[in-house]
């Protein structure tokens, strides 16, 4: 089974927070949380949004970026409405990090300027009053185009109806 990393840097509201979280756990992809945070992990809206995934979910803490880097290493991208490529051209490989940033000011500019053949967009409408998508959406589009292009290993692709056989 190849390895998805998401990687979350100084995330600020819990409810986003519980819904990448369970997305991973629905997904099987590792969560990197990097602080400092904009709430506590005991947060009740944290739990909610994650509903009675928590024992799914396969997640690593760090206090800093610094701290992350120095305890990994891989392919690493990294998602911003600044980026110059889309999401979905690039080949993602085993064991990569994909790299979400905070709700009020993404990434640090100066990691996405020291990588920008890593830097990449999912495409929006040119208007500045839409100025992103949600967090944790741009989380699930990202995920769902790796395992997409790895063909979904060890997800269930079928689903059965309650009532009726099909």
């Amino acid at each position: 089974m190849p390895t998805l990393n998401i990687v979350m840097v100084e995330p600020e509201i819990p409810q986003n927070t519980g819904n990448i979280a369970r997305t991973c756990a629905a997904t099987g992809a590792k969560l990197h949380l990097i602080g400092p945070m904009g709430f506590q992990i005991d947060d009740k809206k944290l739990k909610r949004a994650g509903l009675d995934y928590w024992h799914l979910l396969d997640i690593t803490y760090y206090d800093s970026l610094s701290d992350f880097f120095s305890r990994n290493t891989g392919e690493f991208y990294f998602f911003s409405t600044k980026a110059q490529h889309i999401h979905s051209e690039i080949e993602y490989p085993d064991n990569c990090y994909l790299f979400f940033g905070k709700e009020t000011a993404g990434l640090p500019e100066k990691l996405l300027y020291d990588n920008p053949e890593r830097c990449v967009r999912i495409p929006m409408i040119n208007d500045d009053a839409a100025r992103s998508l949600n967090l944790s959406n741009s989380v699930a589009i990202g995920v769902y185009e790796v395992l997409r292009q790895w063909g979904f290993p060890a997800l269930l692709c079928k689903g059965q109806l309650r009532e009726y056989k099909w």
